[in-house]
């Protein structure tokens, strides 16, 4: 079942002699299988998987150490205030839990022994 023709390709381009041609066919068909025909010791393999663990080259973006600062979202932030004020009016039992997490976000509290959280999310302005 050799390829006769897959041989003499390679033995013309590789400049092999027919065994050699042959022997590296099967060789591929059994890395192909999922054959190891260079196992590595055990402390290659170690090695290895070291250096598959190592850290790459970190981009260019990542040496910029500055944090983006945000612009506070005045509305979000009204929004929430509101919100707040509503929950502890018209459900005095929560005011001793209730919490904004986050100011511009997000409101955590309990009511019958359940937990909630209300979050407030602005949505992109739609392309046209």
């Amino acid at each position: 079942m050799i390829d006769e023709k897959r041989v003499s390709k390679i033995m013309k381009t590789l400049d092999l002699s027919r065994e050699e041609a042959i022997a590296m066919l099967a060789d591929d068909a059994k890395v192909d299988k999922g054959a190891d025909l260079h196992p590595l010791t055990r402390e290659q393999e170690e090695v290895a998987k070291k250096m598959r663990k190592a850290d790459r080259t970190p981009t260019l973006y990542k040496w910029d150490t500055k944090k983006r600062e945000r612009k506070p979202n005045e509305l979000k932030r009204e929004i929430i205030d509101d919100l707040f004020t509503f929950l502890l009016e018209n459900w005095p039992e929560t005011a001793e839990n209730a919490n904004i997490s986050n100011i511009e976000r997000q409101i955590d509290f309990a009511l019958g022994g359940e937990d909630f959280s209300i979050t407030l999310i602005q949505h992109r302005k739609k392309k046209e």
